[in-house]
């Protein structure tokens, strides 16, 4: 006797890939999900190549990996993969601090983001 298997989070015909720890502001990576939502899956990975962005390379590299989730563990057809959903939230924040004059010191704060997209197998219209 074991423990079940847990129900899967997206539709039979979706697959999923989580970036947790992203470094930089969710507000950035914000922007540039906003880019790729709704879009075909082959039409977002060239976006993000060519972004100019920073955090583009990071949230290319996730959309990857949710298309290769698709292809191997879901047996989705690549052609036909929609961008459903790319969101954005805020992961952990390391605290530093920079000394100043006089012995006071300030506090830095490097904040890490998630990116969870989820891409779904479009059926073709005629």
């Amino acid at each position: 006797m074991g423990k079940q298997k847990a129900p899967r989070r997206v539709g039979d015909n979706e697959a999923l890939a989580v970036g947790t720890t992203i470094r930089g502001s969710a507000q950035k990576l914000n922007l540039v999900a906003a880019l790729i939502r709704g879009k075909k899956a082959e039409d977002a990975l060239n976006i993000l190549a060519f972004s100019k962005r920073g955090m583009a390379r990071d949230a290319q590299k996730v959309l990857a990996s949710a298309i290769a989730n698709a292809e191997n563990n879901h047996n989705l057809d690549v052609d036909a993969l929609v961008v459903a959903e790319a969101s954005v939230g805020k992961s952990v924040t390391m605290k530093r601090f920079a000394t100043r004059g006089r012995g006071k010191s300030t506090r830095i704060l490097k904040p890490f983001s998630r990116l969870r997209i989820v891409v779904r197998e479009q059926e073709e219209e005629a």
